[in-house]
């Protein structure tokens, strides 16, 4: 968590994608601007795979983001990580394109890694003990039926819960992606848990729930 009155020296100090972008800022610096694309590529990818539905729109949105963060760099100034920064671009371009929508699209799943915690990261979601339900699915199957649960979040709800459980994003960083409180976080992660619950109560045991992390 960002401490009141960091400056952005001690920020930098302790974030190393600051520094990059410092000297993206400062100097132009196309070696520092090549790291962070390949630090956050993929990660940003998936996000809004997960956001959008669609691995094609997915990877044009994540190419805006950079294209954004480039355009940008002489007004860069850090007030917190460099990750919640690049995220609170994600936000407002995934929410514009969800809102450009005029219906809900149906698409194929693809299956890729996402942030720390690595491959599939929907099988995540659902605990995955003992003899349930859902060690009667294929992993490839469960995952399908978890991405079809998220799609049918209202997009902030679906926002709050991939940057908290697949980026480790914690309340606070999370309220300030989203421009909201870190209240309103917490009942958005609420109501994305009883929804997901809902839409997975044919596929786990009754003594189950959907797991999200609580930083």
């Amino acid at each position: 968590m960002i401490l009141c009155g960091e400056t952005s020296t001690q920020l930098a100090l302790r974030d190393p994608d600051i520094r990059l972008m410092l000297r993206v800022r400062d100097n132009d610096d196309e070696v520092a601007f090549g790291e962070l694309v390949e630090l956050y590529h993929h990660r940003l990818v998936t996000v809004m795979h997960h956001l959008v539905g669609n691995a094609e729109e997915a990877e044009d949105l994540a190419q805006e983001i950079f294209l954004r963060v480039y355009r940008g760099r002489k007004k860069y100034r850090p007030r917190a990580k460099f990750s919640t920064w690049v995220y609170t671009i994600a936000n407002n371009l995934a929410l514009n394109a969800l809102r450009r929508r005029q219906r809900k699209p149906v698409v194929a799943l693809n299956l890729r890694d996402s942030g720390p915690l690595g491959p599939r990261p929907q099988e995540h979601l659902v605990l995955d003990r003992g003899d349930q339900p859902s060690r009667r699915l294929e992993q490839s199957e469960l995952a399908a039926v978890v991405q079809d649960a998220l799609d049918q979040l209202h997009p902030r709800q679906r926002l709050a819960l991939v940057l908290n459980k697949f980026e480790e994003m914690n309340y606070h960083e999370i309220a300030e992606a989203m421009g909201v409180t870190t209240k309103a976080v917490k009942s958005l992660l609420c109501r994305a848990r009883e929804n997901l619950r809902e839409c997975l109560k044919d596929y786990i045991s009754q003594d189950e729930y959907v797991e999200v992390s609580r930083k």
